[in-house]
């Protein structure tokens, strides 16, 4: 395939002749390793319309929280019954392809999808993402922010039941074309990309082509498993020192991939930025 073409799409073609999926996750956390997916869904446009839908419950391995539930309000009982991701993230894949992907807030359903993605041995999309929170931000800038309930509202786009996947998947689409069209018609995918000013690749979102680096792989692990790791940071007030912290996630970014964790004798968490930390070892005891 040409690396001049997205998925089956050349750069230099007009979005309204390109096929686009906008999806949506709502998950268990916010952060990739520690959290799970519990929500995905997509709607698929080409043609001028909308031509399909896709949505699903996913069964968590661990039980979410009440304040995770008080956002979504996707319940511990109603993902009882649901699959696992394991079920349903191949036929997700199947219907994005030959599409290209948009999402609100891009990097985060990619992070996700990705530590999933990578679990699987599944191939990851080909396409590289839209995000309509940086596209908003150019093109809708007399939007007080760009948060999706506030795009809703001020583009008068119906309003439903927002962090649910299948609305806000909806709703992602509807920001998009708005988007696309205050481009122009002929505006082509690589002047939407430009404009976005990111490029968002599946493969850059990738979790375990961070394990070759020294130490990294234990950091992944403890993410993982809810244990402390010693981090030697080479930022913040104590630089080169030592310190002990409990992992929560696991963040690739196109400004800059990063750790949150919470340090030993502090309840506030930190980002400590991957390029700044020197070493990793796991915590010979909590």
């Amino acid at each position: 395939m040409s690396e001049q073409k997205q998925g089956q799409w050349a750069l230099d073609t007009p979005w309204k002749d390109c096929s686009f999926v906008a999806f949506d996750l709502e998950t268990s956390g916010k952060y990739p390793l520690e959290a799970e997916v519990c929500e995905m869904a997509a709607v698929k446009w080409a043609s001028g319309q909308i031509v399909d839908r896709w949505q699903t419950l996913i069964r968590p391995r661990k039980i979410m929280s009440d304040e995770v539930i008080a956002i979504h309000h996707i319940t511990n009982e109603m993902v009882a019954e649901a699959p696992p991701i394991e079920d349903q993230l191949g036929g997700f894949l199947e219907f994005m392809a030959d599409s290209v992907g948009i999402a609100h807030h891009a990097p985060f359903d990619m992070g996700f999808l990705m530590v999933d993605i990578e679990r699987l041995g599944l191939p990851p999309p080909i396409s590289p993402v839209l995000c309509t929170s940086l596209l908003s931000r150019r093109l809708i800038p007399e939007s007080g922010n760009h948060r999706l309930g506030t795009l809703t509202r001020l583009l008068g786009l119906p309003e439903g039941q927002s962090h649910r996947a299948l609305y806000d998947a909806e709703t992602c689409l509807a920001v998009a074309l708005e988007c696309f069209t205050r481009l122009g018609e002929a505006a082509s995918l690589d002047k939407i990309i430009q404009v976005q000013e990111v490029k968002l690749n599946w493969r850059d979102y990738s979790v375990q082509s961070l394990s070759g680096r020294p130490g990294f792989q234990h950091l992944i692990s403890a993410t993982q498993s809810g244990q402390k790791v010693d981090l030697t940071y080479a930022g913040g007030s104590r630089p080169g020192k030592s310190r002990r912290v409990l992992p929560i996630g696991l963040v690739r970014n196109p400004r800059g991939d990063f750790l949150v964790a919470c340090e030993e004798g502090q309840q506030q968490s930190k980002r400590y930025l991957l390029d700044k930390i020197q070493a990793v070892s796991l915590s010979s005891s909590d």
